[in-house]
């Protein structure tokens, strides 16, 4: 559990992302996935049911006793927490009511945060745009580690420790890497989350808050589903950036596996991401992928030329435009 990973720095280079140049290959090839573009009209019930699920689970929840209130946090609240923060990441992108109508997919979202637990969907919107637009950015993209973390977590127990921390680092990461004015939707969002969290303790008691917050860092932590955040982008194989996931998970993920066809196409639900894929499958099924979160975890660990350093970056030219 003590090996030293061999990396000592980030995999540099000096190209341009290649998800730009791909869309606009596929897009002369196949104009028609321009048809996949646009909102989801089936968002906004999912994640207001999802929503309602936890809501009479705050509810079952308080009356029962703390090892019951242990499991069902870790086997059902943490797999729908999950699941609603990458509804949040569907609505960042417009995919709830379209373009046309921001603000309204800004306040849905709001909503969607609230059996969460920690306010974040304003500021995720702000940084996962970021991410999109300059992938691997130095000093841009906070999905990329800081320095000190592919420094510190450099051996088989620390990466096991930092896959439990990804909540903190997630949250304090943007901080020291790119730090922006807090914007008014993030105070009404934070306003609006901590009135919630106020309310559901004066109503139910302190179990279903601790459903909520416990629910919500376990399963962004050590979990199956937390599996997608190293799948992503962490460079398993040099020289590729994005991998996407083909398993049975994306059912409670909103396709979120499907990740190199959702940067390609980032306007484009993840309902329809597995039409990308079939028209134009000779542009994703010889990239590298998984069928398993789970395995990916336990190689990510286990692996000791993998760790937080494990991420392709670039520096970035000319005008850079954030949210």
């Amino acid at each position: 559990m003590g090996n030293q990973v061999a990396r000592e720095d980030f995999e540099w280079v000096y190209t341009d992302q290649p998800h730009a140049d791909r869309r606009k290959e596929i897009l002369a090839k196949y104009p028609e996935i321009k048809s996949l573009m646009g909102p989801d009209p089936r968002l906004k019930w999912v994640v207001c049911m999802m929503v309602v699920i936890q809501f009479i689970a705050f509810y079952l929840v308080k009356d029962l006793d703390w090892k019951w209130v242990l499991f069902w946090t870790y086997a059902f609240g943490s797999c729908i927490n999950h699941s609603m923060t990458l509804a949040i990441h569907e609505v960042s992108h417009n995919t709830a009511f379209g373009n046309n109508r921001a603000m309204w997919n800004r306040y849905f979202a709001m909503f969607a945060n609230l059996p969460i637990g920690l306010p974040y969907s304003a500021s995720f919107k702000r940084y996962h745009l970021d991410h999109h637009r300059y992938l691997g950015g130095d000093g841009i993209d906070v999905d990329i580690p800081t320095d000190f973390e592919g420094w510190f977590f450099c051996t088989r127990f620390r990466k096991f420790m930092w896959i439990i921390l990804q909540p903190l680092f997630y949250a304090f990461r943007p901080l020291c890497i790119n730090p922006k004015p807090v914007s008014q939707l993030e105070v009404v969002n934070i306003s609006v989350q901590l009135t919630f969290n106020v309310l559901l303790y004066w109503l139910w008691g302190a179990k279903p808050v601790f459903y909520m917050m416990a629910g919500s860092l376990l399963g962004m932590g050590l979990h199956p589903i937390s599996g997608h955040f190293i799948a992503e982008h962490y460079m398993f194989l040099k020289g590729h950036e994005t991998y996407s996931y083909y398993g049975s998970l994306n059912l409670l993920t909103f396709n979120v596996g499907y990740h190199n066809e959702h940067h390609d196409f980032p306007s484009i639900p993840g309902r329809r991401l597995p039409m990308v894929k079939k028209i134009a499958a000779e542009y994703y099924d010889d990239l590298p992928q998984y069928t398993s979160w789970l395995r990916v975890l336990y190689d990510f660990i286990m692996d000791d030329t993998l760790s937080p350093y494990s991420r392709v970056k670039r520096r970035l030219k000319g005008d850079v435009k954030q949210e």
